[in-house]
């Protein structure tokens, strides 16, 4: 609902409850990682990325989110590591 409404700082709020309530699953960090993300709160989506990379380092959408957050931080460099494992671990391998 707060997605749709793009009310990106309201989903924060209220997936930042649900985090702390089953910090062990990976689906509420995500979401909450994406709302930071939207809402333009780039280190806290990094934290929360990087605590899923951590615990699961091929969880392929959470290493394209981190390799995004940290391209929009300027830090192009350390985003292209992220995305290039994303993108192995999705399968896009470059045809030659």
């Amino acid at each position: 609902m707060f997605f749709d409404a793009k009310d990106y700082a309201a989903a924060a709020r209220v997936l930042g409850g649900l985090v702390e309530e089953v910090p062990e699953q990976t689906g509420p960090r995500l979401l909450l990682a994406r709302s930071y993300y939207h809402s333009a709160q780039l280190w806290r989506a990094e934290a929360e990325l990087r605590t899923i990379v951590e615990r699961d380092p091929v969880e392929h959408y959470a290493r394209l989110m981190l390799g995004r957050t940290l391209q929009r931080q300027g830090r192009h460099e350390e985003a292209a590591s992220h995305l290039r494992i994303a993108s192995a671990l999705a399968g896009d391998f470059e045809q030659h």
